[in-house]
């Protein structure tokens, strides 16, 4: 009897975290439009971003993180499925998220997660307007999100983010590990002051080669420099959050914007500002201080989470784990990865800010972008009617802009084929396309994105048509 005692004691001592240990905490933070080159842990030197550098000492940072659409709502998409926007058929700004395609935090949550979205709109329960719509969504009952999580809750303010976050942290059954995505309205336009106690100086930013160099567009670009110091600064908050309650240890906190910005040459494209955007991530078992140079995709991240979390990937997700790389492991790195451009907002096709149809692949060191609407010209996402834009049209109807700036952005039309070199051209001014020198690079790429949209089911036209194809082959 007091040997069987002694073993029930020795039990008790190892406890059933030591037989299986528990699983992490997940926490997925979105700011919206973001890119990479806008943190100071990714090289820029005069944005101030304090937490986030900081995490990145404590984590790892991917450099090479490509979402799978320059917009918010396909690109949600492709967060939450780990497959295309394509694939999910949500390449449509306001529709709504299928109840057939199961996300991460809904699988976690079959796994026994306490599972929630909170903060600015996740987006993927369709938009509100117009009435005809809200009938379609109410009459089919197509809005699923709050039966497919625990927690479905949104706020755009800063303070009621953040207050939805303790609330949900203050949810969370004491026996269960949770998952939550929480979404902060910061950088979005309209850029709003305040909130920084350091502005950034417009007079003193290095613009891009390829913006214009206007007073307005400085006072432009270090506003949104202050919305993303704000978003850090938020970020701050929560992160002492769960320093606070003890569960900072065993979370995997994500943190990324969900696409590029809402500046020249960003959202809305397939430009690096449009696509490639911060990714940090830390947390149990992940490096410290490392750094990422492969390529990932936004459809990666889900079935990172559930490998994280001990579940099963569904066989229909495309994307790839990147638990190896935040463990050290040996990984089989990405060939290519792949995003595509659909309808933005729910207004007609009057441009392409609106409307436009584009698919790119990036390699290694290159990168191929398609404008299947290549007719139409260049058309700002969310910034066409501000005074700055106004301006530079009145100059380049005056002829006051250098001929970069007019090329870029006041062409009648767009090349349907562009090719960079993103090594030695990384600010993509520099197409390759048509070029004897570069045309192995192009078929390459080519060839690629034609898999990926026959496999995708894609319904733009392929970018190889069966002649160029039949001239390979005599070649």
């Amino acid at each position: 009897m007091p040997r069987l005692l002694a073993i029930a004691a020795l039990l008790a001592l190892a406890g059933p975290a030591a037989a299986q240990p528990a699983k992490p905490n997940i926490l997925l933070v979105l700011s919206d439009d973001h890119s990479a080159a806008h943190v100071g842990c990714y090289g820029n030197k005069e944005i101030r971003t304090p937490n986030l550098d900081a995490l990145a000492k404590t984590g790892t940072r991917f450099d090479r993180y490509y979402v799978g659409t320059p917009q918010c709502v396909p690109s949600r998409a492709t967060l939450m499925t780990g497959r295309s926007a394509i694939a999910v058929q949500n390449t449509r700004f306001s529709a709504p998220l299928a109840a057939e395609y199961a996300t991460f935090p809904e699988l976690l949550r079959r796994a026994g997660y306490f599972a929630g979205v909170a903060g600015r709109s996740f987006h993927l329960d369709g938009s509100a307007t117009p009435p005809e719509s809200e009938d379609v969504f109410r009459r089919f009952d197509l809005r699923t999100f709050p039966r497919r999580l625990d927690f479905v809750k949104t706020n755009g303010t800063r303070d009621g983010i953040l207050a939805q976050f303790r609330e949900f942290l203050d949810a969370v059954p004491k026996d269960k590990p949770f998952v939550l995505q929480l979404c902060f309205s910061d950088p979005h336009r309209p850029y709003t002051p305040g909130g920084v106690p350091q502005p950034h100086d417009p007079a003193r930013l290095t613009l891009p080669p390829f913006y214009p160099d206007t007073q307005l567009v400085r006072q432009d670009y270090a506003a949104y420099y202050d919305e993303i110091s704000r978003f850090d600064a938020d970020l701050g908050t929560v992160l002492e959050e769960l320093r606070r309650r003890g569960l900072d240890a065993n979370t995997l906190v994500a943190v990324s914007g969900d696409n590029g910005a809402a500046q020249f040459r960003g959202k809305g494209t397939l430009y690096e500002f449009g696509i490639r955007c911060p990714l940090v991530v830390r947390g149990p078992g992940v490096r410290a201080g490392a750094v990422v140079s492969e390529l990932v995709s936004g459809e990666d991240v889900a079935p990172t989470f559930l490998s994280a979390a001990g579940v099963e990937v569904p066989r229909e997700m495309t994307g790839k784990s990147f638990l190896p790389l935040l463990r050290g492991e040996k990984h089989d790195p990405r060939r290519f990865v792949f995003a595509q451009r659909g309808a933005h907002g729910s207004g007609l096709p009057t441009n392409t800010a609106l409307f436009d149809l584009g698919r790119c692949a990036v390699g290694p060191r290159h990168k191929l972008i398609y404008n299947a609407l290549w007719q139409l010209p260049y058309w700002p996402v969310d910034f066409a009617g501000d005074a700055m834009w106004k301006e530079l049209e009145q100059r380049n109807r005056d002829g006051q802009l250098p001929e970069l700036v007019r090329r870029l952005y006041f062409s009648p039309t767009r090349p349907m084929f562009e090719v960079y070199d993103l090594q030695t051209d990384p600010h993509e001014l520099t197409n390759l396309a048509g070029r004897p020198e570069a045309a192995a690079v192009e078929r390459e790429l080519k060839a690629a994105l034609q898999e990926w949209m026959i496999l995708q089911r894609d319904f733009v036209p392929l970018p190889v048509p069966p002649g160029a194809q039949s001239k390979k082959k005599k070649d």
